[in-house]
């Protein structure tokens, strides 16, 4: 939203404001006015009742930069961790025999299993046992996946390079043997690197087989931003042809994030102009009240001092103002730099508590010409006030609502 168009009608008691300013230079080069507002924030408030708002959260907590990640110690000890690790690696008293897919096997005890895995323990029920010792096989899984999954059962230990390499059989496993420990390890990894443009497609498809909802939301994040590339992947072209819904749904979140970052921009060039315009009434008021190198009121004696304005949108508006106070054409519409200074004016007037006493020349004509306004024009510049005060205080209308400030 810009400053309301509005046409103000020329008023004799505008004829002070010229005469109300030590003008100590020649006029400016009205070119120079376009830059009057291109400058950053200042630190001056408007309203000194505004209660200070709460203290940052401590910076020592690093829990919301860091949300998700596995601890790096465990209230296990380590003991207790070796013991089991030890168990599984000796096989003593076994009485179950896991076949992987080469007919090798992998030898467990069935009450660890069944405690472990609700799955595993269905099977176990149903097996049958020969010499004491159950058969039960985990096909399409490599020997080194299904060894480590077991042994993940019994110790919660893993080696870190061979878990890189079957993290996905892994995932599977963790899912179809209900194993939530070991799902977890297995997403916190494959978010860590893992992922490249060439399988985060498959990574998705799996995570979604296997209930992964946070591993999915990753993959599709990492689609969306990178979309064109991945768009030309060997793995796309698949999915494309094997789940055309998927892709529909892929490329319907890629053009959401593209509005989103758009309206995004839109808003942040919109904060920066009334930013901008808070910055041009704290000068105004400024340059009204104790007056600014150059230019003041009547009764301030002016030194010209070189030293840099503490107010950054000063310069341009000083500019402004000694246009205004010179220019021939002065009536609203005949000048675009004296109507931009018109409408400055309203708008200092519709955020001034104190007209009686304000410095600011048409204070009160804008106060009292308010009265005369239709609604709609009165709820434009009312909304334009509002999104002004809260570009300086983003707490400004939630304070409005909840302290009776307005």
């Amino acid at each position: 939203m810009t400053s309301p168009d509005l046409e103000l009608p020329w008023s004799s008691s505008t004829s002070s404001f010229s005469g109300s300013f030590n003008n100590q230079m020649d006029e400016a080069n009205p070119a120079d006015i376009l830059h009057a507002l291109e400058v950053p924030s200042s630190s001056m408030s408007y309203d000194s009742n505004i209660p200070k708002p709460p203290p940052l959260p401590s910076k020592t907590s690093t829990r919301a930069r860091y949300p998700y990640s596995l601890p790096e110690c465990c209230s296990v000890p380590k003991e207790t961790v070796d013991a089991w690790d030890k168990i599984f690696k000796q096989e003593c008293g076994t009485d179950v025999y896991v076949i992987t897919v080469d007919a090798s096997y992998v030898p467990a005890h069935s009450s660890v299993l069944s405690i472990a895995s609700p799955v595993l323990g269905n099977i176990l029920q149903q097996s049958k046992v020969k010499n004491g010792v159950r058969f039960i096989t985990i096909p399409g899984v490599p020997f080194e996946a299904v060894h480590m999954f077991i042994r993940f059962i019994y110790s919660s230990c893993y080696d870190k390079e061979k878990m890189k390499k079957f993290v996905l059989h892994l995932l599977v496993l963790s899912h179809y043997y209900m194993v939530p420990s070991l799902k977890r390890v297995c997403v916190y990894l494959i978010e860590q690197g893992w992922l490249t443009k060439e399988n985060v497609v498959d990574v998705l498809q799996l995570a979604r087989n296997c209930d992964a909802p946070r591993l999915s939301l990753f993959c599709v994040r990492m689609i969306v931003k990178d979309f064109k590339a991945i768009a030309s992947t060997e793995g796309w072209k698949v999915m494309k042809r094997s789940d055309p819904a998927l892709e529909q749904e892929l490329v319907e979140s890629v053009v959401e994030a593209d509005s989103r970052q758009q309206e995004m921009l839109k808003k942040m060039k919109e904060k920066k102009v009334y930013m901008q315009l808070n910055e041009a009434m704290e000068a105004l008021l400024h340059i009204c009240r104790d007056g600014c190198r150059t230019i003041g009121p009547r009764d301030k004696v002016l030194k010209g001092s070189p030293v840099a304005c503490a107010f950054p949108a000063c310069k341009g508006l000083e500019t402004l103002v000694r246009h205004f106070s010179s220019c021939k054409t002065r009536v609203p519409g005949g000048c675009v730099h004296c109507k931009r200074m018109w409408q400055l004016l309203e708008l200092h007037s519709r955020m001034c508590n104190e007209p009686d006493a304000c410095k600011v020349p048409l204070c009160r004509y804008f106060k009292e010409k308010m009265q005369q306004q239709t609604k709609k024009d009165d709820t434009k510049w009312k909304l334009l006030v509002s999104k002004v005060m809260a570009a300086k205080n983003p707490l400004m209308p939630f304070l409005g609502r909840h302290s009776g400030l307005s």
